[in-house]
């Protein structure tokens, strides 16, 4: 057990990484909130279904392809970012239960995962993301708690009003809860989301601020994160948001003026 304390909300918790062991195979709370996620995900989907002429079956195929590609994606994203440590222990590559995944990694290989899937299908790429980006949201946001019990994805020390105390190898500390943090914010993009879906304007309206808000969320929540992947001196995720926020501001308008000039 592990203890966290919230001190300004006088909170004194003990967790486990472990939720329940069965026949023998520990099952842990970060596997139960992405399941969660990826399941409450696919139930408000299934509620907003033929949404932009989707059909509910043909998005439970695209999103099968997403998991897969989304979860492979996340592992090597991971690994390359720590290949000095995998070339010298390359079994531990397929070591998923000792950790090690990126949600921007899932989200570049699930992304392209969706695009050959739509196109097989003959969907439209934009009308499709249009149609699940708001899920993806909502999902990161449950998702995210799993960082809480594994006792990971927290920042720097603060004396914040939220400030989280934890326990390290180099004693007490207090720091920023910014898996907290992002998972708050990615719920609140999913809610504006949403509101938007109803009177989207434009292909790729839903998606293109699905990527303007979240690289700018986890920008600048990475700035403030202790557990970076890093590229020399610089780190990759803030390297991916800035790239995203500039691609994807610079589609939203173009797209915006294309409409507006039509």
């Amino acid at each position: 057990m592990n203890t966290i304390t919230f001190p300004n909300l006088n909170l004194k918790l003990s967790i486990s990484q472990i939720a329940t062991t069965i026949l023998g195979v520990d099952i842990y709370w970060y596997a139960i909130f992405i399941v969660f996620g990826i399941l409450l995900a696919i139930t408000l989907a299934f509620t907003s279904k033929e949404k932009f002429g989707i059909k509910f079956e043909d998005l439970i195929d695209i999103l099968i392809t997403a998991l897969i590609c989304g979860i492979i994606g996340a592992r090597l994203y991971y690994v390359f970012f720590n290949s000095n440590y995998y070339l010298s222990n390359p079994i531990k590559i397929f070591y998923l239960r000792d950790g090690g995944l990126s949600i921007i990694g899932a989200l570049i290989l699930g992304g392209i995962g969706i695009i050959f899937r739509a196109k097989k299908l003959e969907l439209k790429p934009l009308d499709l993301f249009d149609y699940i980006v708001p899920f993806v949201a909502i999902a990161q946001s449950i998702g995210r708690w799993g960082n809480f019990f594994n006792i990971e994805a927290y920042g720097t020390e603060t004396n914040s009003f939220l400030k989280m105390g934890i326990k390290t190898i180099d004693g007490y500390k207090e720091v920023h809860p910014t898996f907290f943090y992002e998972s708050i914010c990615t719920f609140v993009i999913f809610c504006i989301l949403r509101i938007l879906q109803k009177n989207r304007k434009f292909k790729g309206q839903i998606l293109w601020l699905y990527l303007i808000f979240y690289s700018v969320i986890r920008f600048f929540i990475e700035a403030i994160r202790i557990d970076s992947l890093m590229f020399f001196d610089f780190k990759i995720t803030q390297i991916v948001s800035l790239i995203a926020f500039v691609f994807s501001l610079s589609m939203y308008n173009r797209s915006k003026k294309y409409i507006r000039n039509k």
